[in-house]
């Protein structure tokens, strides 16, 4: 029997050694002191200038940011006019577990903007977090749109362009107004123009960033949040405040309501309610990032996609960084459990020790 034809587009670009990412080991699992598991990937940690700080791994290759790139998204809606109270615009750059909260802001930005359910063009599934999940199918219920962990940026696509008077209708196409100046927009946050483009699983445009680029535009975006936060809490008694930078509102909306962003028992969540002033994101492909306060950022990139090294991955290069991580101890590292008790650790490699930091961060092994 001939072997199945693969689609074009699996085809279309072959991967040979040389074209791979130099990717480095990022976090093993140990099980009685012997190595299980190692999972590879690629680090970075940035200034506030755009400095390499530490890196490990391949950071200067590209990748897809997948849901990462959620706040760049909802800054460029917010330039487009958006306007929100700031539950939902922290839902507008979500990857939401597909909570009643979450369902619920959904239909409010659809509902503020004079719009259905019908009007969202993201793929349909069933709610993302495991709790939620459960519940959903239990009472007998089936996937939708507005339970897909997306509908919150999908309807604030769909509320832009009610408010721009462009055509709700082919919103997630490349060449729609709105996407263009969201490309634009992610191209001036990242400092760099993407090298390939795509389609997310969702159906919006995903572009090809680098680690650096990404964490130059989540330091960006958590440090105009500190900074508006440090004015409003100065001139509080003044009453009022002027318009918020886009970069702030978004930034203050995910400090704000860390359970918009992702869920209760989501570590995203947790480590924006554990690290204040931390603006936060995964992606799907284990992607991570984080912005500080003073526009430093850690960016994250498993090579396997394998969702569980992604945070044990980042506390290692914020710890790095000075930044206390003991609060964040119980995301940083998971037990392997052997009979139901502890046998074992999931846990980061040394991958910034000093000789890995001495090489340029594209030196050939």
């Amino acid at each position: 029997m001939p072997a199945p034809a693969l689609h074009a587009a699996q085809t279309a670009s072959p991967c040979t050694p040389g074209s791979l990412p130099r990717h480095a080991p990022l976090v093993v699992a140990t099980r009685d002191g012997l190595v299980e598991s190692i999972h590879y990937g690629s680090a970075i940690a940035t200034a506030p200038d755009g400095t390499i700080l530490a890196a490990a791994g391949d950071p200067l290759a590209p990748f897809y940011p997948r849901s990462a790139l959620k706040p760049l998204q909802a800054v460029a809606m917010v330039r487009g006019g958006l306007k929100l109270p700031a539950d939902l615009l922290a839902l507008a750059a979500a990857s939401h577990s597909g909570g009643s909260r979450h369902r619920g802001g959904t239909q409010r930005i659809l509902a503020m903007h004079g719009l259905a359910a019908s009007d969202l063009e993201n793929s349909t599934d069933l709610p993302y977090g495991t709790a939620e999940r459960e519940n959903w199918l239990r009472a007998g219920l089936h996937p939708t749109q507005v339970t897909q962990n997306c509908s919150g940026k999908h309807a604030a696509m769909a509320a832009t362009c009610v408010i721009n008077g462009w055509p709700v209708k082919g919103y997630a196409d490349p060449s729609h107004p709105l996407q263009q100046l969201v490309a634009s927009t992610v191209a001036e946050l990242a400092g760099e123009e993407p090298s390939a483009r795509s389609t997310d699983g969702c159906g919006t445009p995903l572009f090809a960033l680098t680690l650096r680029g990404m964490a130059r535009a989540f330091g960006t975006i958590a440090a105009a949040a500190a900074a508006t936060a440090d004015v409003t809490a100065s001139t509080s008694d003044e009453g009022g405040t002027s318009p918020l930078l886009a970069e702030a509102a978004v930034g203050l909306a995910m400090r704000q309501h860390p359970a918009m962003v992702a869920g209760e028992r989501r570590d995203v969540t947790e480590l924006m309610r554990l690290l204040p002033g931390a603006v936060a994101k995964d992606g799907f492909e284990g992607v991570q990032l984080v912005g500080l306060p003073d526009a430093r950022a850690v960016a994250v990139k498993i090579s396997d996609g394998g969702d569980r090294a992604r945070m044990p991955a980042t506390v290692h290069v914020l710890e790095s960084l000075g930044v206390d991580t003991a609060p964040l101890a119980g995301i940083g590292t998971t037990p392997v459990l052997g009979g139901g008790h502890p046998v074992g650790l999931l846990q980061p490699a040394d991958f910034l020790a000093p000789s890995t930091l001495s090489k340029p961060v594209n030196e050939a092994p």
